[in-house]
């Protein structure tokens, strides 16, 4: 019992020494770009507030031409884009990096009843004709030639294509650029071109809703929401000339393979940098880079400094161990050596000319207390499995910016951590051992964490005011676990007597 009591003291103490930053903590961190890679950001987005309750990110999927609008305007915290910046844009904007995120390919998804699977062989010069108009029949000659063994109808081909500015059209389009002499001399490519045959529709997302709605339709949409939307798909002549490539893990990885060697640094340019149409037997052909852009003078995106080591934490993260949900989607994880470009651009970051630190900026820093051991809010920490957790960074912040602005404050964290780290490295490593007593200890210092918070709503201006709100706060913390749980037991015992 003492060792119960002696635990929720201290870490009471622990949560007046060491915290408030549960409502002060808060960030939400804003982009917009692209709807290739809005599939694997949404799920980043859950897993991360999972692991950091108090970051949300609000991702705004508006295509890559209205991500490098509002990059340019400084209006999101970063941008998402499947297209490089190109030379103009980067005048507009030079302190931006380019910082890899995943690799994905781009689909060629059509709904052909008679063709109720994937398998649809078409050449990237098919493909062109088709998008140009030149080929309007599903049973033409050419496609038919490719197809001996499928029963093409003579029905008229409905092109479905993107009517916003998107690096998915980007992609595609320098891919038929490639292929096709007549798309090269016609059309070009771009993140807006002007369409030659067809329907538009909005993101990644109308297509994909266009062309599964709309019998013997075809457009190009990225392999994520081909699957998602259990759509098929063709499989498209690899760079080679020599086979018919499945889009896949496997396929879009063998077309990345080797080209971090030649990738620019994430503050020079990108423009022209692609993946597309690469040799290799096994290689599918209509594949890239999505890419996060930030600006390295960050003070420019963000509110304060706080809100830009957010920014710049999450999009680590992302880069590094948010890379493990890439496959569960469809998407390639990037390199090592590609990771390690966009973290050397995360290093380049500054705000009001001072740097962020990526490798100093994921582990909390601890101001220093009078005659304070290191070691930080251990039980809390192993309880919440993070020193990032908000609830940690509660008892951090109490500490800092409340305790230890007065001259008791400090007094009480001085002759607290003496006592504290006494005990507080046993009980953690019971906490991490058996998750049972984790779950108990979480239970148990949640009610005062709740309590703790009231710091977080009031001004101390005197010793006296510090402590009148410690001894309030201490007594509410008695209540709850002595006083509240003695009068609950005497009721029952009452209770159970009179039966």
């Amino acid at each position: 019992m003492r060792i119960i009591v002696a635990s929720i003291v201290a870490i009471f103490a622990v949560s007046l020494v060491c915290q408030s930053a549960l409502a002060q903590n808060q960030y939400t961190v804003t982009g917009a770009g692209a709807t290739f890679p809005f599939p694997l950001l949404d799920l980043w987005r859950v897993k991360y507030n999972a692991e950091h309750p108090n970051i949300n990110m609000n991702y705004q999927s508006i295509g890559s031409g209205g991500g490098v609008k509002q990059h340019i305007e400084k209006t999101v915290n970063f941008a998402a884009t499947d297209a490089p910046l190109t030379t103009g844009e980067l005048e507009l904007v030079p302190d931006s990096l380019h910082i890899p995120e995943a690799i994905g390919g781009i689909t060629v998804s059509y709904n052909v009843p008679e063709i109720p699977e994937s398998g649809l062989k078409l050449t990237g010069k098919q493909i062109a004709d088709i998008f140009l108009g030149k080929i309007t029949k599903w049973n033409d000659p050419s496609v038919l030639e490719t197809n001996p063994d499928l029963s093409l109808p003579d029905k008229n081909i409905l092109v479905v294509h993107r009517s916003d500015g998107s690096g998915t059209t980007h992609v595609f389009t320098e891919y038929l650029d490639m292929v096709s002499q007549d798309w090269h001399d016609q059309i070009g490519f771009g993140k807006s071109i002007p369409w030659p045959a067809g329907v538009g529709a909005a993101g990644n997302e109308g297509v994909a809703a266009t062309v599964r709605t709309t019998p013997y339709s075809i457009g190009y949409v990225e392999l994520a929401y081909a699957f998602q939307n259990d759509m098929t798909f063709a499989y498209v002549e690899n760079g080679d000339g020599t086979a018919f490539i499945e889009p896949s893990l496997e396929t879009l990885s063998a077309s990345a393979a080797g080209a971090a060697s030649s990738l620019p640094q994430a503050h020079e340019s990108w423009q022209g940098i692609t993946i597309n149409n690469a040799p290799g037997p096994n290689s599918y052909p209509i594949t890239s880079f999505t890419y996060i852009l930030l600006h390295q003078n960050l003070e420019t995106a963000t509110s304060s400094k706080e809100h830009a080591v957010e920014t710049v934490n999450l999009i680590k993260w992302m880069i590094t161990d948010g890379q493990k949900y890439s496959p569960e989607l469809l998407y390639v994880p990037i390199p090592a050596e590609v990771t390690q470009i966009g973290l050397d651009g995360l290093d380049k970051v500054t705000y009001d000319g001072m740097p962020l630190s990526a490798g100093a900026m994921t582990e909390p820093q601890s101001l220093p207390s009078p005659d304070a051991k290191s070691g930080g809010c251990l039980i809390a920490t192993a309880a919440f499995g993070s020193e990032l957790a908000p609830q940690v960074q509660l008892l951090r912040e109490v500490r800092d910016n409340v305790l230890l602005d007065t001259g008791s404050g400090m007094a009480f964290m001085g002759a607290f951590n003496n006592i504290y780290y006494s005990f507080s490295p046993s009980v953690a490593d019971l906490e991490r051992q058996n998750p049972v007593f984790k779950e108990v200890v979480r239970m148990a210092i949640t009610p005062m964490l709740s309590t703790l918070s009231i710091l977080n709503y009031v001004h101390i201006d005197s010793e006296h005011e510090m402590l009148g709100y410690g001894i309030g706060i201490i007594l509410l913390n008695i209540g709850v676990y002595f006083v509240a749980p003695a009068i609950i037991v005497v009721k029952l015992r009452q209770k159970i007597c009179k039966i």
